[in-house]
């Protein structure tokens, strides 16, 4: 699909998840087949005490892989940029810990998803939150403006992530931090089985491989680059879903098991951006 294909797919899905949290529901994995259950991804991320402090529609419509703040180190009085907020859970969780000096952003381009943040951010009652519309390739932030940024499992679903990245090294002041929460493969993976699985996963195919995903954070200027592998994905777990598409489970598992995971993904802006020697009078202009 083209950039332009897989963006609207993306926002049409989680736009209907939006609408069914508000409507009484409860949100999971946009693919998911009647019957079938994306629960090895979205379950059990939030502890009971997350959960408490934070109104129940956004627990709901929370459809991330991971929790980034839970392993990003945030501090008072800083701002942090969630991309691709949806409705809200990371950003109203990260606004309690930066305290009332500091600030948290949520981006997201899915209109139903900001009016259930915008929401879900009245009944917490937050003050220091903010939640802007725009695409996470175009963040609609100044330069050097944010300490941290978190993401759930949405980077993954770009068609530019080097965009996606590059946008997130401008924003950040000098020694900010990238701490994201996204899906990841390993190793060598044929197209069939990659297209089928990481439609399950990650609702649309665009996973990096963890090697790739270093190499592109290095590219956007990125240092002191992690990746850390939180929950790993079996065949198993996606039984339902894959069977539903006319997968062979039982034939693909050798081949899925181990190279399908949740991973936390951390960079670091360099303190002091570089600055390259002019050559001469008209070199720099």
């Amino acid at each position: 699909m083209s950039t332009t294909d897989i963006r609207e797919v993306v926002k049409e899905r989680y736009g209907q998840a939006a609408r069914r949290v508000r409507s009484g529901g409860s949100s999971c994995c946009g693919a998911s087949p009647a019957g079938a259950s994306c629960d090895p991804i979205t379950s059990n991320l939030y502890d009971a005490a997350q959960a408490g402090q934070i109104p129940e529609e956004a627990m709901l419509a929370s459809l991330g892989c991971g929790n980034p703040t839970a392993l990003a180190r945030l501090n008072p009085g800083e701002v942090v940029l969630d991309l691709g907020s949806g409705g809200g859970i990371d950003v109203l969780l990260s606004a309690k810990r930066v305290g009332p000096t500091g600030k948290a952003y949520g981006l997201d381009m899915t209109d139903d998803m900001l009016a259930l943040a915008n929401e879900n951010k009245a009944k917490a009652g937050a003050e220091n939150v903010e939640f802007l519309k725009g695409e996470i390739e175009h963040i609609p932030l100044p330069d050097n403006t944010v300490d941290v940024i978190i993401s759930n499992c949405v980077i993954n679903l770009s068609a530019d992530k080097d965009r996606v990245l590059q946008e997130a090294f401008r924003v950040l002041k000098p020694g900010g931090r990238f701490a994201v929460s996204d899906v990841v493969t390993r190793g060598e993976i044929s197209p069939a089985i990659r297209q089928s699985v990481l439609l399950w996963v990650g609702c649309v195919a665009g996973a990096l491989e963890d090697v790739e995903y270093r190499e592109k954070l290095g590219a956007a200027g990125f240092e002191q680059i992690e990746i850390e592998q939180t929950r790993v994905y079996r065949a198993e777990d996606a039984r339902g879903f894959l069977a539903a598409a006319g997968v062979d489970v039982d034939a693909i598992a050798p081949q899925v098991d181990g190279k399908f995971f949740s991973a936390f993904v951390r960079g670091v802006k360099p303190a002091r951006a570089e600055v390259k020697a002019c050559c001469g009078p008209t070199c720099c202009n």
